[in-house]
């Protein structure tokens, strides 16, 4: 299998052999769902606080004599059942995380790499150097290229120049090699990975 190398100014300037195992497989829609969920749900705070008839303070003491007065019984203010009460059931403080199997983990960014390498939104770049750190010259890459919408550049990695002409574009997101997820890719429109990454990825994703 065969892809394109493009350089910055959006040249071709060679044609690079792409791994058959990691780019040329079948792709899992499962797998993928299940990488795309666990890293969501990872995100989440899980903050959500409410107090039982335990935690609500007040209500020590028996609001009015059991019988006589023609009104239900009631032993407490903080009951459930009051404006102000206890909760029941409600949401505690929880951990959402879950962590996949590393063997799943790799089948997901196989399958994620080949759904944008046959959507054609995978472009690989020989090299990527930013001069004077400008968003114009990562935009003007970025024109080059005819890269519109969401997308995600992939580094061996991090380069100061390269995270400070990208930061006030809003629609450029850039990721180390050695931290990309299925996630990350199939959130983006266009992916451009370096020659240098993509090499430090299909050897992340080579079978031990």
């Amino acid at each position: 299998m065969e892809t394109k190398v493009y350089n910055m100014q959006g040249e071709e300037v060679e044609v690079l052999s792409l791994e058959e195992d990691i780019f040329g497989g079948k792709i899992r829609p499962s797998v993928l769902r299940e990488a795309v969920l666990a890293y969501r749900v990872s995100h989440r705070q899980g903050t959500a606080s409410t107090k039982s008839r335990a935690q609500v303070k007040g209500g020590g003491r028996k609001p009015w004599i059991q019988k006589g007065t023609g009104r239900a019984r009631a032993g407490s203010i903080r009951s459930p059942l009051w404006v102000g009460g206890g909760i029941v059931f409600g949401p505690r403080p929880r951990n959402f995380r879950y962590h996949l199997p590393q063997k799943i983990k790799k089948i997901a960014l196989k399958s994620s790499l080949r759904k944008k390498l046959r959507e054609g939104g995978l472009i690989i770049l020989d090299w990527i150097s930013i001069k004077n750190g400008k968003t114009k010259e990562m935009a003007g890459f970025l024109q080059r290229l005819s890269l519109e919408g969401k997308t995600l550049l992939v580094l061996e990695e991090p380069n100061e120049k390269i995270i400070r002409s990208a930061s006030n574009l809003k629609n450029l997101r850039l990721s180390a090699a050695f931290c990309l997820s299925a996630y990350d890719i199939l959130s983006h429109k266009n992916v451009c990975i370096t020659k240098g990454a993509l090499a430090q990825i299909v050897e992340r994703l080579k079978e031990k």
